[in-house]
C-alpha cells in the first residue's frame, strides 16, 4: 500500500506544468506603446481624424462647396457657422471635415508607395551587396542630394499641378529616404548567423530574404516610414498653397490656406484654421512615430 501512494505521488509530481506561452515581439511592442500615454493620445487624435475624415459626408453639417457672398469671411460662433465662412462664403466647418480626406490621402499615400517600392530597392541593394549596391545607391544619392521640399516643388513644377501627379512627386521624394534605411538594415541583417546558416544549407537568395531578411528589416522600416507622413502632409500642403497639387474648388487644407490667406488682417482665426489643422495632424503623427520607435527600441 504505502509504495502504490508513494508511486501516486511520485506521478502528481512528474506532471507537466500549464503550458505558458511567452509574449511575441509586436505584442510586447504594443503593450509598452500603450503604456505611453504621449503616443497613445497621439494616437486617438489620429484615429479621430482619419474617422472624421472617412465620415465626414455624413457629419459634415452643410455643403462644403455651396457659396454665398453675404456670408462671405464670417467670424467663429456665427449662428449656423461655428467655425466662420471662407472667402466665397462657404461654411468652414464642412470644408475643414471633408478637406480631412484629401489632406490625409496626399499625406499618407505617398509615403504607402514610397514604403513599398523604397524598401524593395533599398532591400536588393543591401543583400546583393558589391557592384549592385554600389550602382542602385549612387543613382538614390542623386536624388537624395537634393533638399525634399526643392525636389517636389522641381517635380510637380515639371509634372504639371494636379492630385496625381503631386502623388507621384512626392512618392519619388521619399524613395531615396526609404531605400536608405532599407539597405541600411538588410546589410546588417545578411551577415548574421542566421542567414549563414540558411545560406549553408542550400536555400536560395530569394528564400533567404523572404523568411530571414524580410521579417527583421521591415519593423524598422516601417517605423521610419511612419515619421515621413508628417512630412508628407506638410509638403502636399505646401504644393497645394503654390498652386502645384489640390485644384480648387476641392476642399484641402493647404489649398484652403492659399485662398484664405487675403482675409488674415479680417478674419486672422479664420484664416489660421487649416494650418490648426496640418499642425495637429503633423505633430499626432510624429509623436505617434517617436511612441513607436521608443517601444520598439525598449530591450528590457
Amino acid at each position: 500500500m504505502s509504495s502504490l501512494s508513494l508511486s501516486s505521488d511520485a506521478a502528481a509530481a512528474v506532471q507537466p506544468l500549464p503550458e505558458h506561452r511567452s509574449r511575441g515581439y509586436w505584442a510586447s511592442v504594443l503593450q509598452r506603446l500603450a503604456r505611453d500615454p504621449v503616443a497613445m493620445g497621439a494616437a486617438a487624435v489620429v484615429a479621430l481624424l482619419i474617422l472624421m475624415a472617412l465620415l465626414a459626408p455624413w457629419l459634415a453639417p452643410a455643403d462644403p462647396y455651396a457659396t454665398s457672398i453675404i456670408k462671405r469671411l464670417k467670424p467663429i460662433g456665427t449662428e449656423g457657422l461655428p467655425l466662420g465662412s471662407d472667402e466665397l462664403g462657404r461654411d468652414l466647418l464642412s470644408r475643414l471635415m471633408v478637406g480631412a480626406r484629401l489632406s490625409l490621402f496626399m499625406g499618407i499615400t505617398p509615403v504607402l508607395m514610397a514604403f513599398v517600392i523604397g524598401t524593395g530597392i533599398g532591400i536588393l541593394a543591401g543583400y546583393a551587396g558589391g557592384r549592385t549596391n554600389t550602382v542602385i545607391m549612387r543613382t538614390i544619392d542623386v536624388f537624395y542630394a537634393f533638399p525634399s521640399v526643392l525636389l517636389a516643388i522641381a517635380l510637380s513644377g515639371a509634372l504639371g499641378a494636379g492630385i496625381v501627379n503631386s502623388l507621384v512627386s512626392l512618392t519619388i521624394v521619399f524613395i531615396p529616404q526609404i531605400a536608405r534605411v532599407a539597405e541600411s538594415v538588410t546589410a546588417q541583417a545578411r551577415n548574421r548567423d542566421y542567414v549563414e546558416a540558411a545560406r549553408a544549407t542550400g536555400a536560395s537568395a530569394f528564400t533567404i530574404v523572404r523568411v530571414h531578411v524580410l521579417g527583421n528589416v521591415l519593423g524598422p522600416i516601417f517605423v521610419y516610414a511612419t515619421s515621413l507622413i508628417a512630412v508628407s502632409m506638410i509638403l502636399a500642403s505646401g504644393l497645394s498653397f503654390l498652386g502645384l497639387g489640390v485644384k480648387p474648388p476641392e476642399p484641402e487644407w493647404g489649398l484652403m490656406l492659399n485662398t484664405l490667406r487675403t482675409a488674415i488682417y479680417t478674419q486672422p482665426w479664420v484664416a489660421a484654421l487649416p494650418g490648426v489643422m496640418i499642425f495637429i495632424t503633423s505633430i499626432s503623427f510624429n509623436l505617434l512615430s517617436d511612441g513607436l520607435r521608443s517601444a520598439m527600441d525598449n530591450k528590457g
